[in-house]
Parts: C-alpha cells; sequence; structure tokens
C-alpha cells in the first residue's frame, strides 16, 4: 500500500507562503488539504494583515466556499452588502454570481480564517468590481495554479460568436 498522508495537521503546524499584489491585497496562505489526503475538499489557513484583502471580489459558478474566522475582525463583502465579521464567525458562499463575496481585514490586528471550498473543474469566475471572467481546469480552487492545464482569464466585451471562423 502506497504511503498515506497523516489524516491530522494541527494548526500550529502549518506552513505559509507569502501572496500579495499591489498596495491592496497581501496574505499569508497555509496549505491543508494535500498534506492530509484530502480529496474533494480544498482547506487552507488565510492571515490578512490589517487593511489588506487576500482576493478580489469574485463569485464561483462551480465551486462552494466556507470561510471560519479564528482570529479577528474584519468586513465580508457579500453580494450588494456589507457584514462584519468575527472569531467565531462561520461564513457560506454557494455558487452563482448572486453570491459574490470578499473578506477584508478592517482591523488593527491580523484576521486569520479557515477557507474550505469544493474541488469541482472547471470553475468559473466572476469578478463584478473589474468586469473580468476567469476560466479554469487542472488544478481546482486551492490548488497550485502552475499545474493548471488551461487558465484564462477575459472581459465579456471581447466574446466571440460560437462559429466565428469555423470553416
Amino acid at each position: 500500500m502506497k504511503d498515506q498522508p497523516s489524516p491530522i495537521l494541527n494548526i500550529a503546524d502549518v506552513e505559509y507562503i507569502d501572496h500579495a499584489h499591489g498596495e491592496h491585497f497581501a496574505a499569508q496562505l497555509g496549505a491543508i488539504a494535500r498534506h492530509i489526503g484530502a480529496r474533494k475538499l480544498g482547506y487552507r489557513v488565510v492571515v490578512v494583515p490589517p487593511g489588506k484583502k487576500a482576493w478580489p471580489y469574485h463569485s464561483h459558478y462551480a465551486n462552494e466556499e466556507m470561510f471560519f474566522i479564528l482570529e479577528g475582525n474584519g468586513t465580508l463583502r457579500f453580494a450588494d452588502r456589507e457584514y462584519p465579521v468575527r472569531a467565531g464567525d462561520v461564513i457560506a458562499a454557494p455558487p452563482g454570481p448572486e453570491h459574490a463575496h470578499q473578506l477584508l481585514n478592517t482591523s488593527a490586528a491580523e484576521l486569520k480564517y479557515l477557507a474550505v471550498s469544493t474541488m469541482e473543474e472547471p470553475d468559473v469566475m466572476s469578478y463584478p468590481d473589474s468586469g473580468k471572467f476567469g476560466v479554469f481546469a487542472g488544478s481546482a480552487p486551492g490548488g497550485v495554479s502552475k499545474q493548471r492545464n488551461f487558465a484564462f482569464f477575459g472581459r465579456l466585451a471581447n466574446a466571440v460568436d460560437y462559429w466565428e471562423d469555423e470553416t
């Protein structure tokens, strides 16, 4: 039998990598799922510094996400509303454009949360603030982006007809 990982990883033992873009997005990401042998769910710990966001405001068409606030306070932007969040809160982000979401650290301390998602492929994401969409396959949400077989980000304004240039 092939060596299997332990099904247990203590959150204190999670190793983090830095993730940032520009002045608004920064976080430390701690992979969990691959270390404990998960197959159909993705798990990671996200640590967001004060005043930052880990990801743009977005929704998934295939995957559902759940966030459990471990430490700190922040704001959940969900659809057309904002909600305060604090340690102990559980957040559901079902698939669909009507469930666009984003967590922002609005406190002076770190915001730390456990992110859990289904790992359906391919996934389509929409980004309401920028008018973009994204499609990827080969490494589901939370997976290693360099392992993706296909990834494309664009705008619907640049769409072409299904039959364009077909002979």
